[in-house]
């Protein structure tokens, strides 16, 4: 009887095989060339629209595989990468402006199977192919942005509280505040104590003079946010062009990888991703001469900007409303049928552009596109990198009414300009400007090269240990063989139910782990072998040979895993693959050695008298 295991642990181990064999098998079919298509503003595509381009596709005498309208996407399935690449540039010049059209791999699972949930694991950019991009965020323009506010707060403080002062200017990364009174500093100091405490204030000899500057721990904080909100607005902008499974991770303080599995278009990701732009409204001003702002004297109160036809233009400094106050952005035409972004705005810059335009009706007011963009130029042998700053005004329209949370901007070149500036406006704008450093393009074809010599790689280790156990180990090494195919079985299901993306590394995760999962019964087996020298009956010594191996098994694999979790916490993108694989591992090898192996062994000699054991 100490060798039968009570029926609710047999039933524990024949449902987690049962149910392992179902969330692996979607792993087995492979992936279809998809197209998919969305809708790139917040209203859904209509089931109407979904008979349209099926019947687009059908007229085009493209042969689709399947056709799947879900949630307001659709999903169309294709039996080979050239009929795909042709489907997709057909919808792309016929859907309309509004609509996100995508080159996708869907898995080709069964519906049975996805009914109950069943989804393959997710391949990386070095199974897959794709493209890697290395972004480096430029900090220094993040905390001049953060100078410039400081400087526009302070002005507006000073305004606001009645304190009077000669100048505020900008001077070598500090902020000069000349103050016309003894009383006026006073009041001042005490202002930027209460309201501007992460600044530090240094005063003068002269006190009518301060100086303040961001202090060490807010610059800290805001390098932090830059890289934190950059790295959401880059993931939105993903989601956006329709990529599936990115990989969007934090390297370094100032760096950002982005990887994009089954991006075909490399060209168009680099426009998407590396692009900063953003919108401001203004009012102009029509009470001072340009020509005179142009020769250097420019009033008070106002910029000088120029059109994009090089016309120079008046206005007003005070921005009205930013891009960071648009909650949604969709791209079509006009009533004369020029390209147009129409704009949402959140409650707070709808509130300041409808008391605007209510207070300007009949005055113009203007719209500025703002971009950087970076320039590499060869100096002296030497790669130069360059930032520009690009400030145009795109549209002059007079106020013909008051309007506030939607409205529509014009004055774009193309349909494409407005598509990829609603676009960028949707998922945010970039908090400080980054630049590709590194780019890298891996072919799907290397990545099934890849995927084949990873699965040989297992397969070969696979046989090899199936053999060596066989034969050193006889009827027990069998045992051992079926408890390791349950626990690549287990293995393989708990990736695809966590949906985690599988690369090269973690391949080799899983390799080492075929080689470790033996370790356990290895160790059994040799205990099991000591006992029957020592003279035990051979049911004395299963039993021995199982509770004993025990705490040296446990020992052995924690020490492994906790290994496997500093790697994954300390590791980057694949160092964490191999991690997350290797800790799956062994703890599903520990189920499968101790409690799998003792079933079977229980099964072939449990409750019943025997003289021998085949080990």
């Amino acid at each position: 009887m100490q060798n039968r295991f009570p029926f609710w642990k047999n039933l524990l181990i024949l449902v987690t095989l049962f149910i392992g064999i179902i969330y692996a098998l979607p792993n087995l079919f492979g992936n279809d060339p998809s197209v998919q298509v969305s809708s790139s503003t917040t209203t859904k595509l209509e089931q109407a629209k979904a008979n349209e381009i099926e019947s687009r596709l059908k007229n085009a005498g493209l042969t689709v595989k399947s056709f799947e309208f879900n949630d307001g996407k659709i999903l169309a399935r294709f039996n080979n990468t050239d009929e795909q690449l042709k489907a997709a540039d057909l919808l792309r010049d016929s859907v309309g402006s509004n609509t996100t059209v995508a080159l996708n791999l869907a898995p080709a699972t069964p519906q049975w199977l996805r009914s109950l949930g069943a989804s393959p694991m997710y391949l990386g950019l070095d199974l897959r192919g794709g493209v890697h991009f290395l972004l480096q965020v430029d900090m220094d323009a993040a905390l001049k942005q953060a100078e410039d506010r400081y400087y526009n707060d302070i002005r507006s403080a000073f305004r606001a509280k009645k304190i009077r002062y000669q100048s505020v200017a900008k001077e070598n990364g500090r902020i000069k505040i000349k103050l016309k009174s003894e009383k006026s500093s006073v009041a001042a100091l005490e202002l930027l104590s209460d309201d501007f405490r992460a600044l530090k204030v240094t005063e003068t000899e002269d006190p009518s003079v301060i100086f303040v500057k961001i202090s060490e721990k807010e610059q800290k904080e805001i390098k932090k946010f830059a890289l934190a909100q950059n790295m959401t607005t880059l993931r939105n902008r993903v989601n956006e062009i329709g990529v599936a499974e990115p990989v969007i991770q934090q390297q370094g303080d100032s760096r950002i990888v982005v990887q994009l599995p089954g991006v075909q278009d490399t060209t168009r990701a680099k426009e998407i991703l590396g692009t900063t732009a953003t919108l401001e409204y203004r009012l102009v001003d029509v009470e001072h001469d340009v020509q005179k702002a142009v020769n250097g004297r420019i009033p008070v109160g106002t910029r000088l900007f120029y059109e994009k036809d090089g016309r120079p233009i008046l206005l007003k400094r005070r921005v009205i409303v930013t891009g960071d106050q648009i909650v949604d952005a969709s791209s079509g035409l006009d009533q004369n049928g020029s390209a147009a972004v129409f704009i949402t705005l959140n409650g707070i810059g709808a509130k300041k552009m409808g008391k605007m335009t209510r207070k300007n009706v009949g005055k113009p007011m203007a719209v500025v596109f703002i971009e950087y963009k970076s320039t590499t130029k060869i100096v002296n042998g030497q790669k130069i990198r360059r930032k520009e700053k690009i400030e145009k005004v795109i549209s002059v329209a007079t106020i013909r009414g008051t309007f506030s949370k939607r409205f529509q901007t014009t004055g774009l070149d193309s349909p494409q300009e407005a598509r990829n500036l609603a676009l960028l406006l949707r998922a945010g704008a970039l908090a400080a400007p980054v630049d590709i450093v590194e780019e890298r393009t891996v072919g799907p074809s290397l990545g099934q090269d890849n995927i084949d010599k990873g699965l040989m790689s297992v397969v070969v280790g696979f046989i090899l240990v199936l053999v060596l156990m066989a034969v050193y180990y006889k009827t027990f090494g069998l045992i051992a063989n079926v408890a390791l195919g349950f626990n690549l079985i287990v293995i393989v299901a708990v990736l695809s139910l966590l949906q985690a993306t599988l690369t090269l590394p973690g391949i080799a995760g899983i390799v080492l782990t075929v080689g470790m999962a033996v370790d356990a019964n290895v160790l059994i087996f040799e205990r099991i072998k000591e006992e029957i020298k020592i003279g035990n009956t051979p049911q004395s010594s299963i039993f021995i040979g199982y509770e004993k191996a025990f705490v040296t098994i446990l020992d052995a694999n924690i020490t492994t895993l906790l290994v496997a979790l500093v790697l994954f916490g300390f590791g980057t993108g694949p160092v964490k693959g191999f991690a997350i694989t290797l800790s799956i591992g062994i703890l599903v090898s520990l189920f499968t050695a101790i409690w799998g192996t003792r079933m079977l062994v229980n099964w072939m000699y449990g409750n019943r008298h025997i003289e021998k054991l085949s080990i």
